[in-house]
């Protein structure tokens, strides 16, 4: 029997075998030589984009140190527009920065003490609050100036800090306020001002944007400065003197104006000012009438708040009128299509007003005539002569050939 050695000596494993190994190593040898031949492939790729990229990069540093030397030594080279057209560009152009003059601008910015405004100057301009505007305002928005209005401004000073120029608003309305008074004088025109100021003399009331001065001799109601404080009156005026700030008014001219245009039977719009126990005070255009409680309705009215309030405004007719002590009386009772109307609708009171006048006054023209014809049956003497149907010949067409009771109430129309 062979021995153990040698039984393990005579064992053979393929797997070290020498064969085996050679190919082993043939192949290691191989994926090595491909691996570095890969390597140097990829190297040599990245070196020529590396080499590309560095020459792109040498192209540019070249071309902006030539732009940089050209900016240096020869700035202007190739620039058709040169400094001295630059500088003649400038005298050329028509920019007015003196006191009083007036410019154009783009308001830009606003804050709480002025707007700054784009005059297309070396610098801003700034409006102030105060200058913003004739009438008492905190915020120049307030009159309307606000980023991107273009308006016209005077210049009426000139920042020292920074050379801004200061502007104004107010002297350019101050101007057109004066122009607007004259006007109206012109005109004749009545119209409102607000009381402000008293003094030994009279009041100072506010007109247009500006203060004028009213005597008391030229106030028509036997009311004092106090009690005229902060009251719209009716005014016309009597002086308007810009060079001498003079502006004098009138409020009894005004009043009396208006008072011309209260004739009996005229149907005229009016404000409710204060409610009586007797009737209600109606400010027809300055002047204040009474509504007495037994004229508003044909109804009985036995509270006036419960049909009035203060503040209302409503059509009323004028009954009377006494110039002299000033003393309008009012209805509201003639103007109702049906009794009661002036209670239960008195929208259509208001609509229909103008048409229940004209009857009213058709009767009072017809009880005049009927008066006259009286008289010339007792006046034969005349020479005048009456109408088969007992009217007088010049008369209008207009008026109702019967005779009209203007006791009786005006027959009810269906609604």
């Amino acid at each position: 029997m062979a021995s153990l050695a040698q039984q393990i000596g005579g064992l053979r494993c393929p797997s070290l075998s020498t064969t085996h190994l050679s190919r082993k190593s043939s192949f290691s040898y191989n994926s090595t030589n491909q691996t570095i031949k890969r390597v140097q492939t990829t190297k040599a790729a990245a070196a020529v984009v590396s080499n590309a990229q560095t020459r792109e990069r040498m192209k540019l540093k070249e071309m902006f140190e030539e732009a940089y030397e050209r900016c240096r030594t020869a700035p202007y080279e190739g620039v058709a527009f040169t400094v001295e057209d630059f500088h003649s560009a400038i005298e050329k152009f028509d920019y007015n920065s003196e006191i009083g003059s007036k410019v154009k601008g783009t308001v830009f910015n606003v804050d709480a003490n002025g707007a700054y405004i784009d005059i297309t100057a070396k610098s801003s301009a700034f409006l102030p609050v105060r200058e913003a505007s004739i009438h008492g305002i905190k915020h120049v928005e307030e009159a309307g100036i606000v980023p991107g209005m273009r308006d016209e401004f005077i210049i009426i000073g000139e920042n020292e800090h920074d050379d801004s120029l200061i502007l104004s608003s107010r002297q350019i309305q101050y101007d057109l306020a004066w122009e607007r008074c004259r006007q109206l004088q012109a005109e004749d025109v009545v119209l409102k001002g607000k009381v402000v100021g008293a003094n030994k003399g009279g009041v100072v009331a506010i007109v247009e944007g500006l203060r004028g001065f009213v005597p008391f001799s030229q106030i028509s109601s036997t009311s004092n400065a106090e009690e005229l404080l902060e009251q719209e009156i009716p005014l016309k005026f009597v002086e308007v003197d810009e060079e001498q700030s003079r502006l004098i008014l009138s409020n009894r001219k005004a009043r009396a104006d208006s008072q011309a245009q209260l004739g009996i039977g005229s149907v005229v719009t009016g404000t409710v000012q204060s409610l009586k126990p007797y009737g209600a005070f109606i400010d027809i255009g300055g002047v204040n009438g009474l509504l007495h409680v037994s004229q508003i309705s044909h109804d009985r009215v036995s509270d006036i708040a419960t049909v009035l309030q203060p503040g209302d405004t409503l059509k009323v007719m004028v009954l009377s009128h006494d110039r002299e002590r000033g003393r309008v009386s009012l209805s509201t009772k003639k103007l109702e299509p049906t009794p009661g109307d002036m209670i239960r609708n008195p929208k259509l009171v208001f609509e229909k007003a103008e048409e229940m006048a004209m009857t009213f006054r058709q009767r009072i023209a017809q009880a005049e005539a009927m008066a006259r014809a009286d008289m010339l049956r007792f006046s034969p003497e005349s020479g005048l002569t009456l109408n088969s149907d007992g009217t007088l010949g010049p008369l209008g067409a207009d008026l109702p050939a019967e005779g009209l009771d203007l006791n009786e109430s005006p027959p009810r129309e269906e609604v």
